[in-house]
């Protein structure tokens, strides 16, 4: 939930919260899934899996993005923060309170450009505030295999928003020339 961030091009970590479901193959072996098992944040419990709850970080670790912007504005410069490495956004256990705390923070701080890295593309249509105006955000999927990169490439195109891919972990062989 730190500050520094170790995922490239991005300045600092944002987890609102931790836990996600498996959402296909490329989830075997989830480096967050496996520092919630070491980490245990929430008193012992795990966050990984359908029906088990979520864990929402601390109101300090929420308030650390209003600094980061406050930084950027006197620097003069954006400041990038890739959010939700413990988790996915558009996750389906995550209640829709968290989302919109999300969404309402992220407008708060338009010196902060967003990265939200997601598996599941299909449900930012419905889960993406798409009129609030929230242009300091560029998400992006994740696909493993040629079938997620079938499925899921169209319908990241097909969105209103800065959007990119990442093709990790390669679990075989992904060719784009059709797909984009």
């Amino acid at each position: 939930m730190s500050a520094a961030a170790s995922i490239a091009l991005t300045d600092s970590t944002f987890n609102p919260w931790i836990g996600c479901t498996k959402a296909g193959p490329g989830c075997d072996h989830c480096y967050a899934e496996a520092m919630d098992s070491r980490k245990r944040w929430d008193g012992g419990k795990t966050h990984w899996g359908p029906g088990v709850p979520r864990y929402r970080t601390s109101e300090t670790n929420w308030r650390q993005p209003l600094a980061w912007n406050r930084q950027a504005e006197k620097d003069g410069k954006p400041h990038r923060v890739f959010c939700a490495s413990l988790a996915d956004v558009f996750d389906n256990e995550v209640p829709p309170q968290w989302r919109i705390d999300l969404w309402r923070l992220i407008a708060a701080t338009a010196n902060l450009k967003w990265l939200i890295v997601t598996k599941r593309i299909g449900n930012a249509n419905e889960r993406f505030p798409w009129n609030a105006g929230l242009r300091n955000v560029r998400l992006l999927i994740t696909v493993c295999n040629q079938e997620e990169a079938d499925r899921d490439i169209p319908k990241l195109l097909a969105l209103p928003c800065k959007n990119g891919l990442s093709i990790e972990p390669q679990l075989g062989p992904v060719d784009l020339r059709n797909v984009v």
